[in-house]
């Protein structure tokens, strides 16, 4: 069955607290990870908590990665998500694990938009001129 996506959620447990709460390190990793999967980022933003924690989400052409981290747990939960097949998900998955030195990692990959009635492979953008009319 294709899909029009990928979904992987990594989790990463046992990184070094440091990292975790470093927020020009965190930003700078998951930029760093989306051009690592050949993405196109559009644009990001990150936030980071008192006393601890950083959120962060940077918008690629493809879809998203999102983090959320946990330096007092030495954890962070990642979201990469892309459509189509051009990019490449789990190159930005093991990027992120050596870079937050994650000795416990998990990955897990869903399949977003099942749509069982097409037999090919689905674009991820509709390839035509048509315009969409609003009714």
């Amino acid at each position: 069955m294709n899909s029009l996506g990928t979904h992987l959620l990594l989790e990463l447990k046992k990184c070094r607290k440091n990292i975790l709460g470093d927020l020009n390190f965190v930003e700078t990793a998951l930029l760093d990870a989306a051009v690592e999967a050949k993405a196109t980022i559009v644009e990001y933003k990150f936030h980071e908590f008192n006393p601890f924690g950083i959120s962060g989400m940077v918008i690629i052409a493809e879809s998203h990665l999102s983090i959320h981290t946990w330096p007092e747990y030495d954890y962070a939960a990642v979201d990469i998500f892309t459509c189509g097949n051009l990019i490449k998900p789990q190159e930005a998955a093991e990027f992120l694990i050596k870079r937050f030195k994650s000795l416990e990692p998990q990955i897990m990959e869903i399949k977003r938009g099942l749509i069982s009635i097409y037999d090919e492979e689905l674009p991820h953008k509709v390839l035509c001129e048509e315009k969409f009319v609003a009714r």
